[in-house]
């Protein structure tokens, strides 16, 4: 069973009533299709998240959620303060075990294909921090035994009238708050004092998140006694003015260092929702040790949550809401001039050039129009392994495989890298940042963020205006996922435009081959309107392209597309002389997914030809390959083309076997 779910908060008191309520409700609800939804709101600080977590903790202790409990923190996938509701999908979709690359491009087949997922589904779906009831609905699963808990900060008025038990949380009452505040701090000067503990208990107005952070301020001063503490506090927050939870995390940024203090006000202006120690390092300026330092000290102060560092692989972490807020009005107020469009400058260049190793490492070296930037000083690369420095197959795959996760875990950052870097006129960067997001994009599913990096790259060559070859390379990579979606007509426009730029090319290597890359996009685009002869003639002149450079890679890729495209327009017997070189010459160079396809091309050829024990062997070559990279799109067309194959050979009952994998692989990916 998947359980995505943080530990359980080590202090943790009431809420009792909110519990049984919840409890209650799944017990007695009954629905064929609809899941049971558990909101929980109220104002930042109320402990609504941990309520949660410990919900759904009751719930899969105490009935058979046998399909898991997710969590998505809806924050992690705003950018610009919107969401998209599609990249959600994505995530549930992969962590109800559909593979990357199954997950369907267009938004409405995706929602369809997470309800067919989740149609028969057994599981607990905590949704973290929603703002609108419209964030949640396309997100619920389509079984009534499923339970959706929500926590908002505000009520969401559409889930209410029967549609959702309501669970707004009120600030804890004065006993329950001290009970919290002494498990806390562990602090006897709190009993010894009770007139005193009141006091700090008051200023907290029962807000967990405030009380935390004063029993961490009473644990920081254990030389002073309570009395003196409270009023040292009160005096601070009587001179700023602030109520509610506002006012102990300025007490608690007052007594900060200045090396943490610094990062706390730039923390708010990192790109994307999320950091990393090494993206803050390269923030700050300040160098591994002292920003390790100063994150430690944020945490100790209650300003930061570095339990979160376990949850996902890169080490993310996030400032909540109301502390980014919190931290931003600090920065507004104490930044001085230039401290944060230098520290954001300094981060897009980091990052920028650490995307440009991670695309390195999953694709290989590769035709890219900027080189890898130089190092920012003080702020260390991500330490991915680069697997050509690999000694076996093995071990070059898994780091390939690491650097395409750390590409996948921070494309948020990357985006909002791109929007970043594009506002303040920084336009190689935006460009570089087009071609990691180019690799990632082939092994994931469409996003729309994708398209707006793409076309903000198209943008900063335009705005730049003195380098052809940025015009070619981003107007190609914005044509294919314009008629990905059917938009053959925006998509020509591009391609136009890179062809008019290819006359502007010089006469360099690296100009030649974007040459004959814009004549095979150009291919690609007729391919995808079905004018495959036409297709044809464009994959052959970019192979004679490629072979003038010489360049014996984009000869063997523009063959293998010349085979396809000759598939396509009936021409067999050459779509088979072309294939074979092709699928021959991808097994000597290892590149894995190609052999794989061209396996299956090839064997689609030779089934056409009637030459069924050649295709038979082929299939079986493809599906062994297929199964190493985990594809299930690949295995289940596999399966789908050998049950075609046995069916014209009588072989009836192994046709079935391979049509109920098939379909075991689509349903078991949502493609069902």
């Amino acid at each position: 069973m998947r359980v995505e779910l943080p530990p359980e908060p080590v202090h943790f008191v009431n809420r009792d009533e909110e519990r049984e309520r919840a409890v209650r409700a799944v017990t007695e609800w009954r629905s064929p299709s609809r899941p049971l939804v558990l909101a929980l709101s109220g104002p930042g600080g109320l402990g609504k998240t941990e309520l949660a977590v410990l919900i759904a903790r009751t719930l899969r202790d105490r009935y058979p959620f046998t399909d898991g409990v997710l969590s998505v923190d809806l924050d992690d996938f705003r950018a610009g303060g919107v969401l998209d509701p599609g990249d959600v999908l994505s995530q549930l979709l992969h962590s109800l075990d559909v593979s990357p690359d199954q997950v369907q491009a267009q938004y409405a087949a995706r929602c369809r294909q997470y309800w067919n997922r989740t149609s028969d589904a057994k599981l607990v779906l905590l949704l973290d921090n929603a703002r609108y009831a419209s964030e949640v609905v396309p997100l619920l699963p389509a079984s009534g035994d499923s339970v959706v808990v929500v926590t908002s900060h505000g009520p969401l008025h559409d889930l209410e009238a029967g549609a959702a038990v309501d669970l707004a949380l009120p600030p804890l009452e004065e006993r329950a708050a001290t009970e919290l505040l002494e498990l806390i701090a562990g602090d006897d000067r709190l009993a010894a004092d009770p007139e005193a503990a009141r006091a700090v208990v008051r200023l907290c107005d029962g807000l967990p998140a405030a009380l935390h952070v004063a029993g961490r301020w009473v644990r920081a001063h254990r030389l002073r006694p309570l009395s003196r503490l409270v009023t040292d506090l009160q005096a601070e927050l009587d001179e700023k003015g602030v109520s509610g939870v506002e006012h102990i995390w300025d007490s608690a940024y007052a007594d900060l260092s200045r090396p943490a203090a610094l990062l706390y006000r730039l923390l708010p202006h990192h790109p994307g929702e999320t950091f990393t120690l090494h993206s803050a390092t390269a923030l700050s300026g300040l160098g591994p040790e002292a920003c390790q330092d100063a994150l430690e000290e944020l945490d100790r102060a209650g300003l930061l949550d570095l339990r979160l560092l376990s949850l996902t692989e890169a080490g993310q972490m996030r400032l909540p809401g109301p502390q980014r807020g919190h931290a931003l009005r600090r920065s507004r107020r104490e930044a001085a001039a230039g401290e944060v469009a230098e520290a954001q400058v300094r981060l897009v260049r980091w990052f920028v050039r650490q995307a440009q190793l991670a695309d390195r490492f999953t694709a290989g070296r590769r035709l890219t129009v900027v080189e890898i930037l130089d190092p920012v000083p003080g702020a260390p690369d991500v330490p991915l392994e680069d697997p050509e420095a690999a000694v076996d197959d093995e071990t070059r795959a898994r780091r390939a495989q690491r650097a395409a996760r750390w590409l996948d875990e921070e494309r948020h950052v990357l985006f909002a890298c791109s929007r970043l870097a594009h506002g303040r006129g920084m336009d190689t960067e935006v460009v570089a940042l087009s071609e990691p997001v180019w690799t990632h994009a082939l092994d994931r599913p469409h996003r729309s963020e994708v398209n707006e990096v793409f076309r903000r790259a198209v943008d900063s060559a335009v705005r730049h205006g003195g380098n052809a070859a940025w015009l070619v390379r981003t107007r190609c990579q914005l044509a294919r996922p314009l008629w990905e979606s059917g938009e053959l007509g925006r998509a020509q426009e591009q391609i136009d435009g890179a062809m008019s730029a290819v006359e502007l090319l010089g006469d360099s290597e690296r100009d030649r081959k974007l040459a004959a890359s814009a004549v095979e996009f150009r291919g690609m685009l007729k391919g995808a309107r079905g004018e495959w002869s036409e297709a044809l003639a464009d994959f052959a002149a970019s192979r004679d392209l490629h072979r003038a450079i010489p360049n014996p890679y984009g000869v063997l890729l523009q063959t293998y597309r010349m085979g396809e495209a000759g598939a396509k327009a009936g021409d067999l017997e050459t779509a088979y002389r072309l294939l074979s070189e092709a699928h021959t010459g991808f097994v000597e160079k290892g590149r894995e997914r190609l052999i794989g396809r061209s396996a299956f091309a090839l064997a689609g050829v030779l089934h056409r030809l009637d030459r069924t024990d050649e295709a038979r062997e082929l299939y079986q070559q493809a599906l062994g390959r297929a199964d190493r990279r985990r594809s299930g799109f690949d295995l289940a067309r596999v399966h789908d083309a050998l049950a075609e194959l046995d069916t014209a050979e009588g072989h009836l009952a192994q046709a079935e076997e391979h049509r109920t994998a098939a379909r075991a692989l689509r349903r078991r990916n949502g493609l069902a």
